[in-house]
């Protein structure tokens, strides 16, 4: 087995590296938590969602502590996504530069300890969901299906990150399992505006390594759209704010949650005019950057919420 302390070559100088006990090292690299920014962006649609359903119920008593569990749940099955992820793919990820050096294809680990480590990272995540009603368990229990297929996407289909919207946009019918108690058109509608958003992130993520992809043969929306990114980041981005505007449509939600989808909108145009993707450091940026205009919707959402559980 190589040595524990080595670095990834596309996460250094983190807290990981500098912070953490060297046997811990590879399983917080494993699980990503040396880059949190997947976590937060699966995290978004679950606090938009818990946001909106609990305007739509003009109640936000509940709201804060399904902030705080969906954060604590976001960060614990993402980190047992990306090891499931990195075990599919541990073959794949020694012919990219970027990842060869990630713990299983360096052999930091062996797939048995990364194993054990993804089976504690999800009974985090389902303890959890236990706090939740009966159908939120069953509807977090159900999005199992679509994160355990994922990984093969890319060896089969172009379309790698619509799978991927489908796994990271699921919390967008979450909150309003939580809060309501059930899924309506306007949760629906809701993920799929998000599942638009994260196949446009998602296409600049993996600009950085088209290359490389098409030399071992895996597919992408990056290698799909290709010179032609920028429209398609128009359609899908534009899809994600048309489709985030119905659902705030039918729930009725206020001025608040309008201003904040005019700032997502703007963030993610701006991300269009911005984006070169013959530069991988700056599509990474840019990727990043996607935790932000989240964060600047669910801003809208929640003083959306306050404004009208004040207001009944």
């Amino acid at each position: 087995m190589s040595d524990t302390s080595a670095r990834v070559a596309d996460s250094t100088g983190n807290w990981v590296d500098t912070l953490a006990p060297e046997w811990a090292r590879p399983y917080l690299r494993l699980s990503r938590f040396d880059r949190p920014i997947g976590s937060w962006l699966l995290l978004m649609p679950c606090w938009w969602s818990a946001a909106l359903a609990s305007g739509m119920a003009h109640d936000v008593r509940g709201l804060p502590l399904a902030i705080v569990l969906f954060f604590v749940g976001a960060f614990a099955m993402r980190g047992a996504g990306c090891a499931w992820n990195d075990i599919t793919d541990r073959d794949l990820d020694a012919k990219v530069e970027r990842t060869r050096s990630r713990p299983l294809p360096s052999g930091q680990i062996t797939v048995k300890q990364a194993l054990a480590f993804l089976v504690a990272l999800a009974l985090v995540g389902f303890v959890v969901l236990l706090q939740f009603n009966r159908f939120a368990v069953g509807t977090g229990i159900a999005s199992l299906v679509v994160v355990a297929v994922y990984p093969f996407m890319k060896r089969v289909t172009w379309w790698p990150q619509v799978f991927l919207g489908l796994a990271f946009s699921w919390g967008a019918l979450m909150g309003f399992a939580v809060t309501l108690g059930r899924i309506d058109v306007t949760a629906l509608v809701l993920y799929a505006g998000s599942i638009a958003w994260v196949i446009g992130y998602d296409t600049i993520y993996a600009h950085q390594d088209a290359e490389d992809d098409a030399l071992i043969g895996v597919k992408s929306t990056a290698r799909l759209f290709g010179a032609h990114t920028h429209q398609a980041l128009i359609l899908f981005y534009g899809l994600a704010v048309m489709l985030i505007g119905v659902a705030l449509a039918s729930g009725d939600a206020r001025w608040p949650a309008w201003i904040g989808l005019l700032a997502f909108a703007l963030h993610l145009a701006s991300q269009i005019v911005r984006l070169r993707i013959d530069d991988p450091e700056l599509c990474l940026r840019l990727f990043k950057s996607n935790k932000y205009a989240g964060l600047l919707l669910f801003a809208g959402l929640l003083a959306d919420a306050v404004m009208r559980a004040q207001l009944s």
